[in-house]
């Protein structure tokens, strides 16, 4: 009998298991190793909630990282007890969860969405409409499939979005054209890879297995392919992924500057934008709960907070019903030409800016 499967491969295996994606599983095999070096290497099995609150508080106090960020360690901590461990972690109401502030997404104005999809060129301008014209995520836009592109009915079919849901949005009738320019394009890139022996791409569960034709067909390759052939990290088969979503990030960030707009958003704004523009334009919130793949929609509801046309719930300003006595600007202070400039005391030669000046803002105090 060989030995036993290390700890961080069981957690790589029971993530697998779940079909949880990569980018999961990376995270959870991160967070496990770093769990175990904080203390010393101690084996998880001897440990608790003393520990796991411990840690917790090193990356809260020590490295300052943001809640969501604390949040995500716990999960994969308490995965590693429940799911690897099979301990059970009766002592679960004794940790400490951060609590995550209630903010705004950051949305632009039409105006802005226009002017940052100027500025970028190529693909990644595409993908960014796309996300402005659908309200996909940046990841389901790059994992789009040939076959989930609906020209005759003007849809796209979302698969195994998050929450493991799919879902229908609609194709925009201006990218009609230009995505299926794209995509003649990346036809010819797939019979090139064909051509040298390649051009399979990864299918989701067991269906290369089950359809082995299947990862070369033209209908399961990606809309947004990678440039380079690259090796599946879970495989070590050399294939053409899609296109890696920080390339669009990148670029996204460059336009943002380029076209001046002073918003600390990414390209993930996108789909608020969408989604607010939608609300803005009288679609009710059940519509655009489906079309973003919300399951609640009070999820959905936090876009009516920051609707441009009603700003402040539609409240008036008493600023705005005011009418100030004066608006104008302050003098300009002009010298009294009265004034000599041999007079020996000063004041007697001030000049009536100074009590304009007075008048508009109140004395000093």
């Amino acid at each position: 009998m060989g030995e036993p499967p290390k700890l961080l491969d069981r957690v790589r295996a029971s993530v697998r298991t779940r079909h949880y994606s990569i980018r999961t599983e990376e995270a959870y095999v991160t967070w496990a190793k770093r769990y175990i070096l904080f203390h010393g290497k101690k084996h998880p099995s001897a440990m608790g909630a003393e520990e796991i609150n411990a840690f917790l508080t090193h990356l809260a106090v020590d490295r300052n990282v943001s809640a969501s960020t604390q949040n995500q360690a716990l999960s994969a901590i308490l995965f590693l007890y429940r799911e690897v461990l099979n301990e059970k972690v009766g002592w679960i109401a004794d940790l400490v969860k951060a609590s995550r502030p209630r903010r705004l997404p950051v949305v632009f104005t039409r105006d802005e969405v226009v002017r940052i999809l100027e500025r970028l060129d190529g693909v990644e301008r595409m993908v960014g409409e796309i996300l402005y014209g659908t309200g996909l995520r940046v990841i389901e836009a790059l994992r789009l499939r040939v076959k989930d592109i609906e020209f005759a009915t003007n849809a796209i079919l979302v698969r195994d979005g998050k929450g493991r849901k799919d879902r229908h949005t609609m194709l925009p009738h201006s990218l009609s054209e230009s995505l299926a320019t794209h995509l003649v394009r990346v036809r010819s890139l797939h019979d090139v890879d064909l051509a040298a022996g390649l051009g399979a791409v990864h299918l989701p569960y067991a269906l290369e297995r089950k359809y082995s034709r299947a990862a070369r067909e033209w209908a399961w390759q990606y809309v947004f392919p990678a440039q380079r052939i690259s090796l599946d990290p879970r495989s070590g088969v050399r294939r053409r992924h899609h296109m890696d979503e920080r390339l669009v990030q990148r670029a996204f960030a460059v336009a943002l500057r380029k076209a001046g707009v002073a918003k600390s958003g990414s390209v993930h704004s996108l789909r608020h934008s969408f989604a607010t523009h939608l609300l803005e334009d009288g679609y009710d919130i059940r519509t655009v709960q489906e079309l973003l793949g919300h399951s609640d929609v009070k999820t959905t509801m936090i876009y009516t907070h920051v609707l441009h046309q009603n700003g402040g719930r539609g409240v008036r300003s008493p600023l705005d019903a005011t009418t100030l006595r004066d608006r104008r600007e302050p003098a300009i202070a002009t010298p009294d030409t009265t004034c000599s400039a041999t007079t020996p005391v000063e004041s007697e030669c001030s000049s009536t800016a100074e009590t304009d000046i007075a008048w508009e803002y109140g004395p000093e105090e």
